[in-house]
């Protein structure tokens, strides 16, 4: 990188929120989309009629726009173009999910990050109500936050389950399962709609329960999914014991929500309802095992979420992390499956020997 290069990105650094805020409202407006659907770009005039904003506002998100690199302009026909990165913002759906998520959840809460970083509390969930986690208020966060929340949760998931259920049920023949931290239900309704056989068990907060059942309520296999409300930042909330032994102990995106310390913690307590038979899955995005760059960067920036927002005191983990981890609960590692959907691991663990 040159001298000059660098200076303008130590800038774009500078700007970050405005360069953010422009980007997003360049979709919101629909401007990105106009330009996208032209044939031969469109000049601002044409911009200001099919939006109805002000020439003003059209002229500052343009200029503004020029600068960030989302679009070019033809300096003979003075029409705007979609630039590469424009394409991206409009058409990756991971990026549409990261940017709603970060306006929407995150922003606010990230001009505390200072103090969530010395305190060891999500600090900028003050923004949303008293809560010392997210999860303790997920179920009453406005609409909109609640929806880029599941989304951006979902979109993650939800790309590595067809993948996942082979392993689980393909692979291992699992029929008895333990879903930790299940949140909506929606892995436990994917798991009985490729199994007839399996029986879940959803372990979460109560409200998180309350949640689930009313998400489920009628949808086929409903019957075979069970809640048993548990807080498991709680050292002394056991896993419940299963009769006739547990084959599987299901954790998806769930570690993560933790630290090191209390990942111990709640892999000992699982460890307390295994039998030789019974096998761990834990699928976490792990950094440092992905395929492309732009992955480990999305996940080293939504480290920052768990700090202001979520807990104050966990991350996007590394392999080296998530070993330790499994270690010291007197746990092995069997086998890690790689490149999942978007970018997961599952790390399959059973009781050390």
């Amino acid at each position: 990188m040159s001298a000059r290069d660098a200076q303008r990105l130590a800038e774009f650094i500078a700007f970050g929120p405005i360069v953010f805020q422009v980007s997003r409202l360049m979709i919101k407006f629909g401007i990105l989309d106009l330009i996208r659907n032209s044939k031969e770009g469109l000049t601002r005039e044409i911009i200001v009629r099919e939006t109805r904003l002000s020439d003003y506002a059209v002229k500052c998100l343009l200029e503004a726009s020029l600068c960030i690199g989302i679009i070019h302009v033809n300096p003979d026909t003075e029409c705007f173009s979609l630039s590469k990165t424009g394409w991206f913002l409009l058409n990756d759906p991971a990026t549409r999910v990261n940017i709603n998520f970060n306006h929407d959840v995150n922003y606010l809460g990230w001009f505390n990050l200072e103090e969530s970083l010395l305190n060891g509390k999500a600090e900028g969930l003050k923004h949303f109500g008293p809560w010392s986690t997210i999860y303790e208020g997920l179920s009453q966060l406005p609409e909109q936050v609640q929806k880029s929340w599941f989304d951006f949760d979902h979109f993650y998931s939800d790309s590595s389950f067809p993948e996942a259920l082979r392993i689980i049920f393909d692979e291992h023949h699992v029929k008895s399962l333990y879903d930790v931290g299940g949140n909506t239900g929606k892995w436990a309704l994917q798991c009985v709609g490729y199994s007839r056989e399996v029986e879940i068990t959803i372990l979460d907060l109560p409200q998180q329960i309350a949640m689930m059942q009313e998400n489920i309520k009628g949808k086929v296999g409903a019957e075979r999914i069970h809640g048993h409300g548990i807080n498991l930042l709680d050292s002394d909330s056991i896993f419940p014991q299963r009769e006739g032994g547990l084959d599987a102990i299901w954790m998806s995106q769930f570690l993560d929500c933790f630290s090191m310390d209390e990942i111990v913690s709640i892999l000992n307590r699982a460890k307390l309802a295994m039998t030789p038979q019974t096998r761990i899955y834990i699928m976490e995005t792990l950094w440092d095992r992905q395929k492309y760059e732009p992955a480990a960067f999305c996940l080293t920036m939504t480290s920052l979420y768990f700090t202001a927002m979520a807990n104050g005191n966990s991350k996007m983990y590394n392999t080296e992390d998530m070993q330790s981890c499994i270690d010291r609960a007197g746990l092995e590692i069997e086998h890690i499956h790689d490149h999942l959907g978007q970018g997961h691991s599952i790390i399959v663990c059973n009781l050390k020997t």
